[in-house]
């Protein structure tokens, strides 16, 4: 179970100048591991304590963030995103290259992210559990960025410990695609989530 992060775990804005281009090398080959297309259009990617903390520390920067209270704040809003042992979660993404299409699809798709799963092999479809913070569609569009999280019974936890394969897709009307089973590389960061 991955600890969530704290003060001491971030580094200061100036300690995160002298090690960003050392660790922005770190996270890209991480992060390769951890973003898993699903059909043309969609990317799921994975979170984990890492890329959580690289984003914070990112968002620190970016805002010039150094006082306790704004750190906290960054902290309260990321720490959710890091599973827990019992889930996965993570940030699918609705790509499209061009804006109009893009806009187009947004309008079809809604509903895309209570159609979204996971599977360990013989178990049962897990469907995410989105968009814990705030609503992220309206009547007319959904949005083309999702927070998900998939829980996970203790059968299918043990399952994937003991290397079951796992399937992902998405079962929505205009969007049906899966990857079943995911490879090897993700499956390895799966199970680690849950260790």
């Amino acid at each position: 179970m991955a600890k969530k992060l704290t003060r001491a775990d971030l580094y200061s804005l100036e300690e995160y100048a002298e090690k960003r281009t050392d660790m922005r090398k770190q996270i890209m080959k991480h992060k390769k591991e951890r973003n898993l297309p699903i059909g043309p259009n969609v990317t799921m990617y994975f979170e984990d304590r890492l890329t959580i903390q690289y984003q914070i520390q990112e968002m620190l920067r970016a805002e010039k963030i150094f006082d306790a209270d704004g750190i906290q704040e960054e902290l309260d809003a990321y720490n959710p995103l890091i599973p827990d042992g019992t889930n996965w979660k993570g940030t699918m993404m609705i790509e499209y290259i061009d804006a109009d299409e893009r806009m187009q699809a947004l309008t079809q798709l809604i509903g895309i992210d209570r159609k979204t799963w996971v599977q360990v092999d013989g178990f049962e479809k897990v469907y995410a559990i989105s968009n814990e913070d705030l609503e992220r569609e309206t009547e007319e569009k959904t949005s083309a960025v999702h927070f998900m999280r998939f829980e996970l019974t203790p059968d299918m936890i043990n399952a994937v410990k003991n290397d079951a394969l796992i399937n992902i897709g998405i079962d929505h009307q205009n969007y049906t695609h899966s990857v079943s089973p995911i490879p090897n590389n993700y499956q390895k960061a799966l199970k680690h989530d849950l260790m």
